[in-house]
């Protein structure tokens, strides 16, 4: 069985308006599978005698009708040089299509940039509306233009114990599929397996200890949805594990745990505002999905329930992957804003056209709601009054449980249960 996904639309898109595409993103995502809806030819780098080949002749993989599918290309980093260098001979739309769960291993092999040849798009898990799991009547879309579809809706059927499994399951389409008794076991599985270097091809990360790995990213799912400085994640390393970890070590782990696609921290919004307010430029650390962070600390369903302050923490981190799933099919980026007076907005969606809405995320209920509709207005009237930014499209709290409504003040409530692109 195979679930739409929203990147279907950027992957059409691309081909037609680039020579090449790389499609990008963590192991299991779903690359491969959605790449091969518009593939006409194909070649898979994954066994050792077609990784050897590809590396000694890499311009042979190349023929094939198009568009000519490259599986896991950076295994013969040298096919990015022959696929822009066939471009620069023969310029044609949609020739090829890249994926990769890795950035090369040595990154010098590749000569060029790819620009104006080679389009890169990000994949990522699946949202809850690509998994069937979000109703889809709050449209990110609509919020822009105006709500004028926003509904009222109860959403009963709901529960925090839906919203706790889905944050630990994950996005991963096999674990998506599974009866809901045995994916989160699956996202084990995938988790047990991310650091197995033994038989990779790259040396890089066969150089790598799978439990400094884990380590460094126990300690970041720790830090999940905060500002923490990478200082305080050494030092939680050192502390946590009583081993060493100096800074040079850190950020080489940390450089192969953003080439795997794992970590996606989110950075700050500046709106140039007007006045002594200094804005924050940390920032927030996420993970490119929330099951990662959970299956790190070995966090289940039910122990999300007793601690929902940090329940708080890994729900705002799925709902960050959601958002910039949606803000990526409009052209947008997902930011977030905090200043020294204390004022903080979890998120920011800015579209290219320059319209922007913020978002506060809470698990839900009247307390933690009026607080988050309360630091939207006040960001509001703050960027109005000191900022060249427009007006924002619209203020919402985006909750894991309750209804769906307008207040009186006009800001927006819904649950992430109901929302789309």
């Amino acid at each position: 069985m195979y679930y739409s996904r929203l990147i279907e639309k950027e992957i059409e898109l691309k081909l037609r308006t680039s020579g090449a595409i790389v499609v990008a993103g963590p192991k299991f995502c779903g690359k491969t599978t959605t790449c091969m809806l518009y593939q006409k030819s194909f070649i898979k780098l994954n066994t050792r005698q077609a990784i050897a080949m590809a590396r000694m002749n890499p311009k042979a993989v190349l023929p094939g009708e198009n568009p000519r599918l490259i599986d896991e290309w950076q295994k013969a980093p040298d096919i990015w040089n022959q696929v822009k260098d066939d471009l620069d001979i023969k310029y044609e739309f949609g020739k090829y299509i890249l994926t990769g769960s890795s950035t090369p291993a040595d990154k010098t092999e590749v000569h060029h940039s790819g620009a104006g040849r080679i389009a890169p798009v990000k994949m990522r898990p699946m949202s809850l509306w690509e998994s069937k799991e979000s109703k889809g009547t709050v449209s990110l879309k609509d919020l822009f233009d105006g709500g004028a579809s926003f509904p009222w809706d109860l959403n009963q059927d709901f529960q925090l114990e839906d919203a706790a499994h889905l944050t630990c399951r994950g996005g991963w389409p096999i674990a998506v599929l599974a009866p809901k008794d045995i994916a989160i076991e699956i996202t084990k599985n995938y988790w047990n397996g991310l650091f197995v270097f033994e038989d990779s091809e790259n040396e890089r990360f066969r150089n790598k200890k799978p439990e400094v790995l884990r380590m460094i990213v126990r300690s970041y799912a720790r830090h999940i949805s905060t500002e923490a400085a990478l200082s305080a994640i050494i030092a939680d390393v050192r502390q946590s594990n009583e081993r060493t970890m100096d800074p040079k070590t850190f950020d080489d782990y940390l450089e192969a745990l953003n080439d795997l696609y794992i970590l996606e921290d989110m950075e700050a919004w500046n709106p140039n505002i007007r006045s002594k307010t200094s804005i924050r430029s940390t920032p927030t650390r996420h993970f490119v999905d929330t099951s990662i962070a959970c299956r790190a600390l070995n966090i289940m369903p039910e122990d999300l329930m007793r601690d929902l302050e940090s329940f708080g923490l890994f729900f705002e981190d799925l709902a960050v992957r959601d958002l910039r799933i949606y803000a990526g099919t409009l052209g947008g980026e997902v930011r977030h804003y905090r200043d020294n007076a204390g004022l903080e907005c979890d998120a920011v969606v800015h579209l290219e056209d320059g319209r922007w809405g913020a978002i506060e995320i809470k698990l839900g209920g009247d307390d933690l709601i009026e607080q988050g509709a309360t630091s939207l207005k006040t960001l509001k009237s703050k960027i109005e009054e000191k900022s060249d930014e427009n007006s924002p499209s619209f203020l919402l709290v985006l909750t894991a449980v309750g209804g769906a409504y307008k207040r009186e003040d006009g800001v927006y409530v819904a649950p992430i249960n109901l929302l789309k692109q």
